[in-house]
């Protein structure tokens, strides 16, 4: 049973990047008009390089392949989000916003320094390394 965790951290870590990229690319207009009210610049680009990371860094975590470098990815996209989006933590709501990014860049982190676990593609191919 042990073996499966590491598994289901993974899948329910990835599934709100990759959730939320899809959302992205759904309201893609929206998404860029909310993050012009925050005065961003270029919110085109960096809503096509979050969605990017989101789906990429959000895969690799998935499935285990290369899942410290798709962790790292998430991290580099999380925590300008957290800090340009949530930081009026006087609202509650953007208050339980920055609390859950800060619980899951805990998560991320965990993955980089320890792995993805026996049941991942990274274990395979270091497995398969060693025989």
């Amino acid at each position: 049973m042990q073996k499966f965790i590491p598994l289901i951290a993974r899948l329910l870590l990835s599934a709100i990047f990759l959730i939320s990229a899809f959302g992205k690319i759904s309201n893609f207009s929206g998404t860029q008009q909310y993050m012009a009210s925050y005065k961003m610049p270029l919110t085109g680009f960096f809503l096509v390089c979050a969605i990017i990371l989101e789906i990429f860094g959000g895969l690799s975590v998935l499935l285990g392949f290369k899942a410290k470098l798709g962790a790292i990815a998430l991290i580099i996209f999380l925590i300008p989000a957290t800090l340009i989006f949530h930081t009026k933590l006087s609202d509650q709501i953007q208050m339980i916003m920055f609390m859950k990014n800060m619980a899951i860049l805990g998560g991320l982190l965990l993955l980089v320094f320890f792995g993805a676990g026996p049941l991942s593609l990274d274990a395979r191919t270091t497995s398969k390394k060693t025989e």
